[in-house]
Parts: structure tokens; sequence; C-alpha cells
């Protein structure tokens, strides 16, 4: 955790971090491009979700962490909330009527009123935040480790933990960005272009998707403008991810491996 803590501290200065490479056996799944949305460039995106026909995005950075809602189609901002400047925000997700913001290393998450956006409480968890999502019961967090949390959604109490890890059993360090998609938790590895699929029984990686040259990369600029961000619309089926400083958000269709 230390490289990325070194990192956003130095204000994106130029590491020399190695990428962690999931290792899942086979080929990687791949994907098709169906839609291409405008996006932010300047938004530092930590947690997306799709909710009632909307995106709801976190953003992060000291200073600049937001509570956002979406016009998918236009890019637009409609609803902002300013997270006060002393927090980096991360993952989001939704919770009956409310949405539930973590911050990285603040140790609390903030759970809001979906449509007003009004704080209404703070929760407290030990350790990094990174990303979050949930099932029909529990809250799923991750804080860059190969373990996620399975977390009370009124306490945040830890229910469980799970290990993620690869065909030949070696942990998947930096997990990141979370969605719960049929059943199965896909996950950002940070700092590279794969989605993974994760049982939340097992804990082991069902399947990889390589999203590499999903964006042309010289038009991503600032260090820190990887890969970040996975959203599922489960009405329609529609599959979304973006990135940090992304200036595209894409509805993809994934192709399976033959």
């Amino acid at each position: 955790m230390l490289g990325r803590r070194v990192f956003f501290l130095c204000c994106f200065c130029v590491l020399a971090l190695p990428a962690a490479i999931c290792e899942a056996s086979g080929k990687a799944e791949s994907y098709r491009v169906v839609h291409t949305y405008a996006h932010d460039p300047q938004s530092f995106t930590q947690g997306l979700i799709f909710v009632d026909g909307h995106l709801y995005e976190s953003t992060g950075l000291n200073g600049r962490s937001s509570l956002r809602m979406i016009d998918l189609t236009s890019g637009q901002v409609l609803q902002n909330y300013k997270v006060p400047d002393e927090h980096f925000a991360e993952g989001l997700t939704e919770w009956g009527s409310t949405l539930i913001q973590l911050t990285w290393i603040s140790h609390k998450a903030f759970v809001y009123d979906r449509f007003s956006f009004r704080l209404l409480k703070t929760l407290k968890y030990d350790g990094e935040g990174w990303g979050l999502t949930h099932d029909l019961k529990q809250l799923i967090l991750s804080d860059g480790t190969p373990y996620l949390r399975f977390l009370d959604p009124e306490s945040f109490r830890v229910i469980r933990r799970l290990l993620v890890t690869d065909d030949r059993g070696k942990p998947v360090q930096n997990l990141n960005e979370l969605e719960y998609i049929r059943g199965e938790i896909y996950a950002n590895i940070w700092q590279t272009d794969e989605i993974v699929r994760i049982s939340p029984q097992s804990g082991k990686v069902l399947g990889r998707i390589d999203l590499n040259g999903i964006i042309n990369k010289s038009e991503l600029h600032g260090n820190g403008a990887v890969l970040n961000g996975i959203a599922y619309d489960a009405a329609e089926d529609r599959l979304f991810v973006t990135g940090k400083l992304w200036p595209r958000l894409f509805e993809i269709k994934v192709v399976p491996q033959r």
C-alpha cells in the first residue's frame, strides 16, 4: 500500500511501480464497444454506478473529491456534492435510497440520501477504502490487498473476509473499483487494463477482461489516468467502463474467449 500512498501524496509524480498483473490462465475475454459517451476529463474516477437511468460517480483527490449524478447521454453533471478537502473520496455504491461513499485513508464512509445528496451519517472502518459494491445482503469493500471485506450495511461491521486468488492459488493484489454483476464481483486491477471476475463464494478468479486499446493513450494526460470505473445497468444489461481523467465513458459487450 506504500506505493499507492506515495503516488497520490506526491501529486502525480512519476513512479517506477510495476503493474499488478492478474495471472488467470487461458485467454482473456475481449470486448466490443457499443457506444461512446462524454466523460469529464478532470474527474478522478474512484467509484461508478448506474441507478434509475443515471450515473453516479465518486471522484477523488484532496480538495477535488465529490459525489455526482451524471446524465449518461450528455455527460452533464446534474447534481454535485463537494466532499470536504481533508478527505480523499474513493468507492461508491447504492443501498436502498442511500449512496455510500468511501474515503481512502480517513477511515470514514459517508452515507447520503440518494435524491438530495444530504449527508445522513458517517460510518467508520479500519484500513484503507478503495472500491465498494454490494450483493443483496452485504456491502463488499476492497482496500488494495487480495482480500475483500463483506460488511453489514448499517454498521460497517466486518462479516467475513474473502481472499481472491488466481488459478495458481496466487493472491491477486491491487483490487480496486468493484461492481456486482449477475452473481459475480467485477474488479479493476489498479494500474492495468484488466478487469477480473471473482466468485463471491470461493474468491477464485473466474475470468478476466482485457480492455487494452479501448482508449488511445495519447488522449490521456496526467499520471494516474488509468482504467477505473465499472457500472452496470441491470435493467438493460449494459456494462459501462471508464478511467481516472478519461474524456470518454464506454458501453461495452464482453466477447467470450474462444
